[in-house]
């Protein structure tokens, strides 16, 4: 029998109570406090604490607490990331993210879904992967929902609520987020 967390991965239907789950949630909220509780300036044992937290790219990411997830190890991230005041990463499912991206203040990102029958909703949650490209601004308070993949070199509106997928080299903003205009592709 598969696990819950493979479930979960998976993006099937698991059960959120399951031990392994409560004590990986409970790791990724120990690391997130301790974040908080770290001088500014103690980059070493801050950096430490990244490397923990996040699968891959903790070596390099740049990061204001505070930050919140659900686990964090499912969460890779590319060169140089960086993270602004307040983020949120619900990552029950991969949540992949490309080198160079950034995030404004209060940047959400939903992996997690629920069922709409209330007695399924009770009793368990799914989710969906989410996939940032490589150099992509997100600007302040944007929220990205689950299964939504964002191309590389695009900009997202401050505030956007992104429900769906949005190409490469592209502004896109609004609620529901869509393509404003198309950037130039040259790098």
């Amino acid at each position: 029998m598969r696990s819950q967390r493979d479930r979960m991965l998976s993006g099937e239907p698991y059960d959120p109570s399951d031990p392994e789950l409560v004590d990986l949630r409970a790791s990724a909220v120990e690391r997130c406090r301790r974040l908080l509780t770290l001088p500014p300036r103690d980059e070493d044992a801050r950096r430490a604490v990244l490397v923990e937290l996040f699968k891959r790219g903790g070596e390099t990411v740049g990061l204001h607490a505070p930050f919140w997830c659900d686990y964090g190890v499912h969460i890779e991230l590319g060169a140089r990331v960086f993270f602004n005041f307040d983020c949120v990463v619900l990552d029950v499912c991969p949540v992949r993210i490309g080198s160079f991206t950034q995030f404004g203040p209060a940047v959400q990102i939903y992996t997690a879904t629920h069922p709409l029958d209330a007695a399924m909703r009770r009793l368990h949650e799914s989710g969906r992967p989410v996939t940032i490209g490589d150099d992509v601004w997100v600007g302040g308070g944007a929220i990205i929902l689950p299964g939504v993949t964002i191309g590389s070199r695009t900009v997202i509106g401050a505030g956007s609520v992104v429900t769906r997928d949005i190409p490469d080299d592209v502004v896109a903003a609004g609620n529901p987020c869509r393509v404003i205009r198309q950037l130039d592709a040259r790098r």
